[in-house]
């Protein structure tokens, strides 16, 4: 332990002492709060799944003119394209 640690321990030691009892059992209700909130297993972050090259081939599709540029109409928001 360093020093710092056992300073801190010391420290709440001390302060536990000067509180009722209904205060301490506040205090062990959140200690063991905490205890159980950072023991539990975090979930490990999975990988992605892979990605599949032609999974969804022919399911969709995409207009001829979908790169076209837009006309200028469009940009400023006059008429319909």
């Amino acid at each position: 332990m360093t020093s710092q640690v056992v300073d801190t321990t010391s420290e709440l030691i001390a302060k536990l002492q000067t509180l009722p009892p209904e205060k301490l059992q506040q205090v062990l209700d959140f200690v063991e709060f905490l205890a159980q909130k950072y023991t539990q297993p975090q979930e490990i972050e999975q990988q992605p799944e892979k990605r599949v090259l032609g999974l969804h081939q022919g399911q969709i599709w995409m207009s001829d003119d979908f790169n076209d540029p837009l006309p200028d109409e469009f940009w400023l928001g006059e008429g319909e394209i």
